[in-house]
């Protein structure tokens, strides 16, 4: 794999506002080198999604040593990394302690981007008091980033009780009939909470991508009036 293998779309946060990002599970050490290589020579900046850490320890020296990577989330920022510039507007929910990776990699795409999430966990239905005792402080946030496994009941419990956008992330988490996400997935697509955004199962760089894509079209709506 060389660098004339690959082609980066450079210009897409100024198309799209979103940066291109690096999804590595099916790219070989080889092949993510080669797009570290050629993002280097460039001066770019990247956000690697599905890094694991046998695969981190197989690039080049160089490479590691320009990676700020995270364990949880198997996510990696590559070179310069923005400043926060915006706080309070993205929480992201989490059911359970098992759904952290998925919650950590939306946590991580909005960090890129320069937006700081808030993190609340552990706050799924089976102790339903664990949310309504936080229930304040997430209507504080324009957008929510549901994350649940199993039955996926928490979407739609924060879709009855918050005016917030919420975006939903079904997890692979669960026994047998969860059927490693699918069942989460159904029950988020099947509520009867109105208004409800549902990404891929597993993709809190999807949820993230969509919080951005509001946050923008926000502003620009501000930019008008």
């Amino acid at each position: 794999m060389s660098g004339e293998d690959i082609v980066f779309d450079f210009d897409r946060a100024e198309r799209i506002g979103l940066d291109e990002a690096v999804f590595c599970q099916m790219k070989s050490p080889t092949h993510i080198d080669a797009i570290l290589d050629g993002a280097f020579a460039r001066n770019a900046g990247l956000l690697l999604t599905r890094l694991v850490p046998e695969k981190l320890a197989a690039l080049s020296a160089a490479n590691q040593a320009r990676i700020d990577y995270c364990s949880i989330s198997q996510t990696a920022f590559f070179g310069e990394v923005r400043p926060v510039f915006s706080r309070g507007i993205v929480a992201i929910v989490g059911a359970g302690t098992s759904d952290a990776p998925v919650a950590r990699e939306a946590a991580r795409t909005l960090r890129h981007r320069g937006i700081e999430a808030e993190m609340i966990v552990d706050v799924g239905v089976a102790g339903l008091w664990r949310l309504t005792e936080r229930l304040e402080h997430i209507r504080r946030f324009p957008i929510i980033i549901a994350v649940a496994g199993m039955d996926a009941a928490l979407a739609s419990v924060l879709g009855g009780l918050v005016s917030s956008a919420v975006i939903c992330v079904p997890t692979s988490v669960g026994y047998g009939a969860a059927e490693a996400g699918r069942t989460a997935l159904n029950a988020m697509l099947a509520s009867c909470a109105p208004g409800l955004t549902v990404c891929n199962i597993d993709n809190g760089y999807g949820a993230a991508s969509a919080a951005m894509r509001i946050m923008a079209s926000a502003a620009r709506m501000r930019d008008s009036i």
